[in-house]
């Protein structure tokens, strides 16, 4: 067999302009010095990223970094849309980073060449064939933000969230790479379908040690830090209160995106889900339990938005968590779960963005998120920006108008009973009631008769949050056209 690596340029295009991204924003903050320059050079990478990454998946799946049927770049419709999702959410979070980067606290050229990396390695995540170039992939995408939550400058909570992240981070980094040494040592195998058709085959009695049991066990565990998973949560109400407001919605939109892609990953096309399944549902239930109960007693904004966040990751885990259920159900059933996750994925990142451009508009520039009495008749003093944040609040508690959100919660609710999950279904159903409790009193905290003036929103905060929306909206209405292309 030869050993010559094929290479597919097409195929690697996205990659290509998100590292391109970085450099150039590099050199424009070096060559032009100018903060205006840098965060265009910024955008227009992005948006260019987005592109790149709808064309070169316009054609089907391409594979890239080939030695025979093992492949270390996979790219189809799937990877195509988390690298649109990730290049859409760096342009959102550029748009509401105005404020901050107006103050002159945080410096520019530092702040965009960081994003950029880590949009790069959302991308590279999205088309991972192989666990080197996964777990590289995370580190790339979670890297960078370590910098980003310490970045202001004489930020005593920035650089206190930023240590509690990094250190939480390399404890999880270790477990994930001691798992997939391990999975190496009893398989023999890197590539993520080579794993997965050697436990399918299962004809080898290595694979029923139990250190391969602690394998599988260590690598989901390690994953699990990237989505907040209970008990792996701990970091992400302290992180994201410390944070900047731009880098807390990032780190609550694009991170956790980041994790439910590697955990996908390596369920779907790598680990037995036997293993995976009641571990994952047991991490659903945990979840979306704690979160929800610890979101009700929380007074500030950024709080009560990260509790939520970890509950909502619980509903994204609870597909995969079927799998083990639905593996002797067909074919259909593990597809539906997949997409499922995805779109779920999809449809909460574009919520929360919206949801945390609305705390920025309402907020001081450079401002935290303060408590929610600050946001007491916010939406009085500004109908526009204050309407949209209800909106998005519906959508994340899953009731009407906020479609995407009812969409999401029904498309997980069908994937858990299709899996013959109904009971996994029945505590998504009662969590997401506990959910509106706090969700609808946040809304109606915004139109009650009194409260503080909240600062004038600044116009790029204002269209970063409605175009967040009218793109949940949107897809809200063509609901079919997102799980088409995660089941892809």
């Amino acid at each position: 067999m030869s050993l010559v690596q094929s290479v597919d340029h097409v195929a690697l295009l996205p990659a290509y302009l998100a590292a391109g991204t970085a450099v150039l924003v590099l050199l424009a903050d070096l060559l032009v010095a100018r903060a205006g320059v840098t965060v265009a050079v910024a955008a227009v990478g992005s948006a260019a990223t987005a592109l790149g990454a709808t064309l070169a998946g316009a054609g089907g799946e391409r594979r890239s970094f080939c030695v025979g049927p093992d492949c270390s770049w996979v790219y189809g419709g799937r990877a195509a849309l988390v690298a649109v999702v990730f290049a859409l959410l760096t342009l959102g979070v550029l748009a509401i980073s105005g404020p901050l980067l107006r103050t002159g606290r945080t410096p520019v050229g530092e702040y965009c060449f960081l994003l950029a990396c880590a949009l790069t390695g959302g991308v590279v995540l999205g088309a991972a064939g192989d666990l080197i170039t996964l777990i590289v992939a995370v580190e790339t995408l979670t890297l960078p933000l370590y910098v980003l939550v310490g970045l202001r400058r004489a930020s005593r909570a920035g650089a206190e969230a930023a240590v509690t992240f990094f250190v939480v981070s390399v404890v999880a980094t270790t477990v994930t790479l001691l798992g997939a040494a391990l999975l190496y040592a009893v398989t023999g195998r890197l590539h993520l379908d080579a794993l997965g058709a050697t436990f399918a085959a299962g004809a080898d009695d290595r694979l029923d040690l139990p250190l391969t049991t602690v394998a599988v066990a260590l690598v989901v565990a390690g994953l699990a830090f990237k989505v907040a998973a209970v008990p792996f949560h701990a970091w992400a109400p302290a992180t994201y209160d410390g944070a900047p407001l731009p880098v807390a919605a990032y780190l609550s939109t694009a991170s956790k995106l980041g994790g439910v892609v590697a955990l996908l990953a390596v369920v779907q096309r790598a680990l037995p889900a036997t293993t995976t399944g009641p571990v994952l549902a047991l991490l659903a239930v945990l979840t979306m339990t704690v979160g929800n109960l610890v979101a009700l007693r929380q007074r500030r904004t950024v709080r009560l938005l990260a509790w939520s966040s970890v509950a909502q990751a619980g509903y994204i885990l609870a597909p995969l968590g079927a799998l083990a259920l639905a593996g002797g159900r067909g074919v259909d059933a593990r597809a539906g779960a997949y997409a499922a996750a995805v779109a779920y994925a999809v449809f909460f990142v574009l919520l929360e963005l919206a949801a945390f451009a609305a705390v920025v508009a309402l907020r001081p520039a450079d401002g935290d998120g303060g408590t929610l009495d600050d946001l007491r008749g916010a939406a009085r003093r500004h109908p526009w920006v204050g309407a949209a944040f209800a909106l998005a609040l519906i959508g994340l508690a899953g009731l009407p108008p906020g479609l995407a959100g009812l969409f999401a919660k029904v498309t997980v609710v069908r994937a858990l009973v299709a899996g013959h999950a109904g009971w996994l279904a029945l505590v998504v159903a009662l969590n997401a009631v506990v959910g509106l409790a706090y969700y609808l009193r946040l809304a109606a905290t915004l139109y009650a008769p009194s409260g503080p003036a909240p600062a004038r929103p600044a116009r790029s905060v204002v269209v970063a949050l409605g175009v967040a929306t009218a793109l949940a909206v949107l897809l809200g209405f063509a609901p079919q056209l997102v799980l088409d292309v995660a089941a892809r």
